[in-house]
Formats: C-alpha cells, structure tokens, sequence
C-alpha cells in the first residue's frame, strides 16, 4: 500500500467506515421475506428489481463520471443513496420495487466512478493490487456489519436502512474534503470518443463482458440462494450474517497477497479459474445441502472470487481508451452485478422446485462461463491493452 497517493489511502479508509455501515443490500431478500411476508419468488422478483436499478447506475455512472468529472459523482452518489436507504422501511409493499430500483441506482452509480477514479490514476503494475486494496478494505468493514444486521434484524429491519444511510453521509464527507479535483487530460489524436467505436475495436472484452454475466449469475446465489437454504434448515439469521462475514474474512486476509502474488500471471487465465471455482463451490451443495456444506461452498466461491474479480476490474482498465476509464469501468460493473438481476428470480424459482436443482443450475453456470473464456482464448481478436494519459506523460 506503500506506493499508493495519500489521497487513495484516505478513501480506502472512507470505503471501510461506509462498508461496516453499509448492511442493506445483504439484508434485502430475507428482508422481504421476514419483515414484508413474501414469498421466495415476489421476494426474489422485486429483488431483482434493485438488481436492474444497479446495472442502470454502474452503465450511466461512467458516463455521468467521464463528463462531468469522476469526483463529483461519486458525491452526488454518496448523498442521494443515503436518501433513498432512509425511505426503504416507510414504503408500502406495493411501491416498493421503485424505491429499491432507485436505490440500486444510485449504489451502482459509486461502483464504476470509484474505481475509475483510482485505476487511471495508477500505471498498470499497481491497479491490481489498488482493486484488490478496494475490495479487501470494503469487505473489511462487511465483516462486522452483517453480523450486526442479523442482530439488528431479530429487533427491527428499519434499524438497517438508517445505519446505511449514516455509512453513506460518511463516505460523502470523505470525497468532499479528502479527494483532489482532478484535471481533465487531453485526449491523443485518434482516440475513439464513442464507446461503440471503442468496443468495436476490442470484441475480447465484449466477450469477457457475457462470461462474466454468466459467472456473476452463480456468485450471487450467495446473496439469494444461501439465506433461504439456511433458513428452510432452520438457522437464525446471524448464521448468514456470519456466512457472508467468512466470505469477507478470507478476501481481507488473502486477496491483495494474491494479487501481488499473480501480478504477472495472464489475466484472463485467472479470471476463468475464478470462474470455475464458483461453479464448483455451488455443486458441492447440490448431493448433500446442511449448514457446514454452505459454509464450505461459500468459501469455495469466495477463492474464485478472490481470483476473477480484482483481475478483471484492473483488465478493464487496462484496455480503456484514454477519456473513458469511467464508461469501461460502467460495463464491467454492469456485468459483474448483472446477476442482482437474474439469480434472485432464477434461484428462487429452482428453490421452490428443488433446493438441489438450484445448487447444480447454479455450478453449471459458473463451469460454463470458465470453458467459453477458457477455450476461446485465440479465436477472438484481442484488442491492444491501453496506457493511461498519465504514464504515457512519464
């Protein structure tokens, strides 16, 4: 962490303070289904709702953040989501979907800007164990906050929604005072100015983009999945809290050695054995389902996660044209959460059929989205890796 501005060290302690408070989205599937008395499916269906409204934020976050300036909207994020967590437990059922896309939106605004802004301050050797530091300190802080939601939770869920409006107003703090304003950089001539241009160029990354729907699709089964499986075997709610507390544990622990570790190892190598560990961490629960298989099979996918996530978030990066940092930052973010969307309804359908079938349909598509990037890797044209404005300047 040595070689990282000062000012980068300052917002990974903001990320931690904001992480610990920030319990909502954990909380939101068993949330509808305890407090709001719903079912799996509708609880899954208007989950996945917030799941849409993240995808929207992370695709116009980078957009928003390339023109008007990453800082900025990373402010305005910060502020207009501790305003929407705030009216979560005063919505009535039937409208509830619009608050949570909402909130989901701006969520997923922060994500892509947050990262944009470190990565193209940093050369390519540091942006991944820089992703990797994001992650480690942000799941830092989730190792005590999901514990203390499921305390809070036997009490009162609303409790949760005003402790992460709180992180929130913290993290906004942090970017107004601590965070330098940026100048804006020239764009070399020849530059796409266009996204679509841009990803015309590079059609590698657009199929990285679809394996890594695929893989986020089984790596959210944790956050749906994993909790009705555990309250259908009567575990009380700290048992998840504690579940996603192990997951968060190993990644503060390991992952930025890892990253330092495989700093020279191909990206897209890793991040297909991410892939695959995922998948494999979820058919290990299909045989057999109880409370210590979960608990293996989450710290299976977490090793996956480890591998793929901070690797492909710095890959993005580094094939960036200059000036859009913030827009590939988006569509790696709206890939990587575009399971919110699709394994809430997918896990809570398989669910009501067989728990089994859930664990095995969620495996396969974890393998699967490590074989297509795995055994595709010379069919595709690869688009040049780009170079930040700032280490072309050095």
């Amino acid at each position: 962490m040595r070689e990282l501005p000062g000012w980068v060290r300052w917002l990974l302690l903001g990320r931690f303070v904001n992480a610990l408070g920030s319990m909502a989205w954990v909380f939101i599937p068993l949330y509808l289904v305890s407090d709001r008395g719903l079912s799996e499916g509708a609880a899954g269906s208007i989950a996945a709702v917030w799941g849409l409204g993240m995808i929207a934020g992370n695709l116009a976050g980078g957009s928003v953040g390339d023109r008007f300036g990453l800082r900025p909207t990373l402010a305005l994020a910060s502020l207009a989501s501790a305003i929407g967590c705030l009216l979560v437990p005063f919505t009535p059922t039937a409208t509830l979907a619009v608050v949570l896309f909402l909130m989901g939106a701006l969520g997923g605004v922060g994500r892509p800007v947050s990262f944009a802004l470190v990565t193209s301050a940093l050369p390519t050797e540091h942006r991944r164990q820089a992703t990797a530091w994001m992650r480690a300190v942000n799941n830092a802080g989730t190792v005590l906050g999901p514990p203390l939601g499921g305390l809070l939770a036997v009490h009162h869920f609303g409790a949760i929604f005003v402790i992460d409006a709180a992180a929130s107003l913290m993290m906004l703090g942090v970017v107004l005072f601590v965070v330098p304003r940026a100048a804006r950089v020239p764009l070399p001539d020849g530059t796409p100015t266009r996204l679509l241009a841009a990803l015309r160029q590079d059609p590698r990354f657009v199929l990285l983009l679809l394996t890594v729907v695929a893989a986020d699709t089984a790596y959210r089964f944790a956050y749906s999945a994993v909790p009705w499986q555990l309250d259908a075997l009567g575990a009380a709610p700290w048992v998840y809290g504690t579940t996603i507390s192990l997951n968060c544990a190993l990644i503060v622990l390991f992952e930025p050695w890892l990253a330092h570790r495989l700093r020279d190892r191909a990206p897209e190598r890793l991040i297909a054995l991410g892939f695959l560990l995922v998948g494999i961490g979820w058919v290990v629960v299909a045989p057999s389902p109880g409370v210590v298989v979960v608990l293996a099979a989450v710290a299976v996918v977490t090793a996956g996660e480890m591998l793929y996530k901070p690797t492909a978030t710095a890959h993005a990066s580094d094939r960036a044209p200059d000036g859009m940092h913030g827009r590939y930052q988006s569509l790696y973010g709206a890939a990587s959460i575009g399971g919110t969307v699709i394994a809430p309804p997918l896990a809570g359908a398989l669910f009501e059929v067989s728990p089994r079938l859930m664990w095995v349909c969620g495996g396969v598509l974890g393998i699967a989205a490590a074989a297509v990037l795995a055994f595709t890797a010379g069919s595709v044209r690869r688009g040049p890796a780009r170079r930040s404005p700032m280490q072309k300047a050095s």
